[in-house]
């Protein structure tokens, strides 16, 4: 067989030229490590934003005022001038729309909560109604989440984030007992399940009351509006359900046929297709400025290929002398190449994944090696010993072998 002969030649080429050959390896390694973090670094964010975005649900969306991507002063201040959503256009999509099983109005509002002592600011207050957590996939840690009877009421109930419990209560089971919100006394009845932080921001800080017992206390939503979330019957009519929903606010909005919807639906694909679109130019900047550091690997790669020619060019004759083609040759100095870069691209891969899950890390994320970023080393890395190998592997391969014997 050629090919292992042509394999132990070439390791034992660059065994022979370890120093020049660990320099050469240690080029590649640098740029294969400096795009391959790059690449597990974007993928462990963006699996996380994925993640994160699930607690929708597939058949989930959201109806509100805004959405999307604002590209223009235009464009924002056609956003500010749109009539906020309502009760109104709550109870006309939960009695209008046939393929809605659930609809879900939210609003929002920001307080301080204390308990004893302890006080948290600003923390996130969301009022909403009693069939929440069977749209959004919010899973209950401790207790429940509010009823029927709780939003019918207007009850003094809390459902709160686990940060929320552990900086008020510690140890302590924060089931029965009280906070205050802005002053008013509530009870607590739920606590959700750890769900950890997103770009270093707590995704628990947060407390969710009924939404009658919101508007209580806050008051109308003002200029933002309700916001909805609407579970469609099923996945292969969520299309179906969002036109629905569009007809029904279109006409309660009185839009005419020929202008767009003043208002957003959005699912989850939706989200994350705005959040890639803003993200797209900054992503590939980033990789094309790591790629600068393989072209650069690449080069030294070929600077060392064309040394190790010149420096071995009675070996080539001698070679085609008892019978070497071309070919072998060419073979022979591209497998070296080939050797060199594969295994600094293996050791990129190692290095630049490790590199990429301590900064993740650091933003509370968590990556897992994929097959993307796994193949797209050994791509790069082969692709930079064939690029860069070909040149010094044909220009041995076309030494003249009577010229290359009487090489000094």
């Amino acid at each position: 067989m050629v090919a292992p002969s042509l394999l132990k030649i070439a390791v034992e080429a660059l065994w022979a030229n370890r120093l020049r050959s660990g320099l050469t390896l240690l080029g590649v390694i640098i740029g294969v490590t400096s795009v391959m973090t790059i690449i597990s670094a974007l993928e462990g964010m963006m699996g996380a934003i994925e993640e994160d975005l699930a607690v929708l649900g597939p058949t989930t969306f959201i109806v509100q005022k805004a959405g999307g991507i604002i590209t223009s002063e235009e464009e924002w201040i056609e956003i500010m001038k749109r009539k906020p959503l309502d009760d109104e256009s709550v109870v006309l999509i939960k009695e209008g729309c046939e393929l809605c099983e659930k609809v879900c109005p939210r609003i929002d509002a920001s307080a301080r909560i204390k308990r004893g002592n302890n006080t948290m600011r600003r923390v996130y207050i969301g009022g909403a109604t009693f069939n929440m957590t069977d749209i959004a996939d919010i899973e209950v840690g401790l207790g429940r989440f509010h009823s029927f009877e709780d939003d019918t009421y207007r009850r003094k109930v809390v459902f709160i984030g686990d940060l929320v419990r552990e900086e008020l209560f510690g140890d302590t089971d924060p089931i029965g007992r009280t906070l205050r919100i802005d002053g008013v006394k509530y009870t607590v009845i739920g606590v959700a399940k750890k769900r950890g932080t997103m770009f270093g921001e707590s995704q628990d800080d947060f407390a969710f009351i009924p939404y009658s017992t919101h508007l209580k206390q806050f008051g109308p939503p003002g200029r933002r509006g309700v916001r909805m979330m609407v579970k469609a019957v099923s996945l292969e009519r969520l299309e179906d359900a969002m036109d629905e929903v569009r007809m029904i606010l279109r006409a309660q909005r009185h839009v005419p046929y020929d202008k767009p919807d003043d208002f957003a639906i959005l699912t989850a694909d939706n989200i994350l297709e705005a959040l890639n679109s803003i993200t797209r130019i900054f992503r590939l900047g980033l990789i094309g400025i790591s790629s600068i550091s393989l072209v650069v690997g690449g080069i030294v790669v070929m600077n060392i290929m064309m040394v190790s020619v010149t420096e071995r060019t009675r070996e080539i004759g001698i070679r085609k002398a008892i019978g070497a083609k071309q070919q072998h040759i060419m073979l022979q100095f591209l497998f070296e190449a080939l050797v060199t870069t594969l295994s600094g691209g293996l050791v990129g891969i190692v290095l630049g994944y490790f590199i990429a899950e301590t900064l993740v890390g650091m933003l509370d994320m968590q990556i897992a090696p994929s097959t993307f970023a796994m193949l797209s080393g050994l791509t790069i890395s082969t692709g930079i010993g064939i690029i860069f190998g070909l040149y010094p592997a044909m220009k041995a391969a076309r030494l003249d072998p009577i010229k290359a014997l009487s090489y000094e």
